[in-house]
């Protein structure tokens, strides 16, 4: 099999990273293959497919060009900073340059132990590897930043986590695996020119239009801030909750990374956690604005060397301005997403009473997030019926709808047009937690026939489709609370 790597990392950031390869699987079986983005990245599925293919998406053998190797970084996890985290259970295998023009990490997780393990065995898990490919195919249907799964592929052998489960690596591909914990690592060391190096090179690969530049290293700092508080308005946009927001799971690129104990909500609740860990609510849905900002500080800080070499704390005033931009950017983008749910074309801050009034109802009564954005489409042209079967009480919502109505036909072509352009931003679809576990459940026993359902319906969540409303509804009353864990 041949593969045209380009390895930029390994070339450029020699002493950022730890040359490295995976272990062998024993007995390696495609389960999922991603056809459409193989095609994007300018691979052959059937090559993929092969045993060279296989070998190398289960980490067991390297084509020739491939320069395996397991990434360096530090983080902070729930608050508390660890100097060194790094590629403990994954590799970057390579980079390909796709059909676009576009650098593209490939990265195997799951891969085994490198030396950044702290005691895991560095293997992955059947369900959380499908967890990946799922909830990542589903993010990019709905038009949200993020890394995606090239394949699943089971290892042949057993792990042990709480009792012992089917191994398998999942095939990441990323924009770049550049996190908020890459900077912190070398700040933590004091290693002022790697940091200056990684800088250059993630300005060049991430935002090259900040190239020559005066002041490109606040530049690059705003740049960042300005994707990801971007990317966690659409994340509130869809209900998602990433549940372990850490600075080493805070992607440079503004893609989402990590999907760990996360989850959609079915019924709106500010305050949703999901994660068995987060006792203390710090990642939960409403909070993620917040965390999202306390991240991108501490990449603030690991630029304060490199803005003023002599002095770093004199450039504190700089940085903090440009952090204190954040709130603004997240609510701008915030009033946008959720206005376009409710069909403004020209959301204000006047309209925000409409978007907090019409979520205070959800909270309420305990609505289903996702079907109650997709019911309005109809409630707008006065078909209130599919709205109310989600409200318990619908009574209350009757004065908001008429503020709601009237506002719509303030806009170029009234309720009618608004309609229209809700159905294109009120997803149908999501992942639904019930139907997620029930894909895992019967992948365990060796049915991936869900799984390939569920990622079928995902890939269309705008258009409603017969024979589908099973996807469409929220958890049964005996699912219970629903709870996700981290790790592989």
């Amino acid at each position: 099999m041949t593969i045209r790597f380009d390895n930029s990392y390994a070339r450029e950031l020699e002493g950022m990273y730890i040359p490295w390869h995976g272990a062998q699987a024993p007995a390696p079986k495609l389960l999922l293959l991603n056809t459409a983005l193989a095609q994007e990245l300018g691979l052959d599925p059937d090559a993929l497919a092969g045993p060279a293919g296989l070998a190398m998406l289960s980490a067991s053998a390297m084509p020739e060009g491939a320069e395996p190797l397991a990434m360096a970084y530090a983080g902070h996890q729930f608050g508390g900073f660890s100097a060194q985290l790094g590629d403990g259970r994954a590799i970057l295998v390579g980079e390909v340059i796709d059909r676009q023009g576009q650098r593209r990490d490939i990265h195997l997780k799951g891969s085994g132990k490198t030396p950044f393990s702290r005691g895991g065995d560095g293997k992955a898990a059947l369900g959380p590897v499908l967890r990946e490919y799922i909830l990542g195919e589903a993010m990019q249907a709905l038009g949200i930043p993020t890394t995606r799964a090239l394949a699943a592929v089971a290892t042949g052998e057993s792990v042990l986590r709480e009792g012992p489960l089917p191994g398998a690596v999942l095939a990441r591909v990323a924009s770049s695996h550049l996190r908020v914990g890459t900077f912190q690592f070398f700040l933590a060391r004091g290693e002022t020119a790697r940091l200056r190096r990684l800088t250059d090179y993630a300005i060049h690969r991430h935002f090259p239009e900040l190239e020559g530049q005066g002041d490109r290293d606040l530049a690059f700092l705003r740049a960042v801030i300005a994707r990801q508080m971007a990317l966690v308005a659409q994340w509130m946009a869809v209900g998602f909750v990433h549940g372990v927001m850490n600075t080493d799971n805070c992607a440079i690129s503004g893609e989402t990374i990590d999907y760990g104990p996360c989850a959609f909500l079915d019924a709106y609740d500010p305050r949703a956690v999901f994660s068995s860990i987060d006792r203390q609510g710090r990642y939960a849905y409403d909070r993620q604005p917040v965390l999202a900002q306390w991240n991108l500080a501490r990449l603030a800080e690991a630029m304060l060397p490199l803005i003023n070499p002599e002095n770093p704390e004199a450039a504190l005033p700089m940085v903090q301005e440009v952090i204190e931009e954040a709130p603004e950017i997240y609510a701008l983008e915030w009033r946008a997403r959720m206005g376009a749910k409710l069909g403004l074309t020209q959301c204000s801050a006047a309209d925000e009473g409409l978007i907090t009034g019409f979520l205070s109802h959800l909270a309420a009564q305990e609505a289903d997030f996702t079907r109650s954005f997709a019911a309005l489409a109809d409630a707008a042209q006065g078909k209130e019926a599919a709205l109310r079967d989600c409200l318990k009480d619908a009574a209350g919502l009757s004065e908001w709808l008429v503020a709601w109505r009237e506002r719509l036909e303030a806009e170029d072509g009234g309720a009618g047009a608004a309609a229209g352009r809700m159905a294109a931003v009120n997803p149908v679809y999501i992942p639904r937690n019930h139907l997620v576990e029930a894909a895992l459940s019967a992948a365990h026993s060796g049915d991936l026939a869900p799984t390939r359902q569920l990622l079928e319906v995902l890939s269309q969540p705008f258009t409603r489709r017969p024979g589908l409303e099973a996807f469409e509804q929220s958890a049964p009353a005996g699912f219970g609370p629903y709870t996700t864990f981290c790790g592989t």
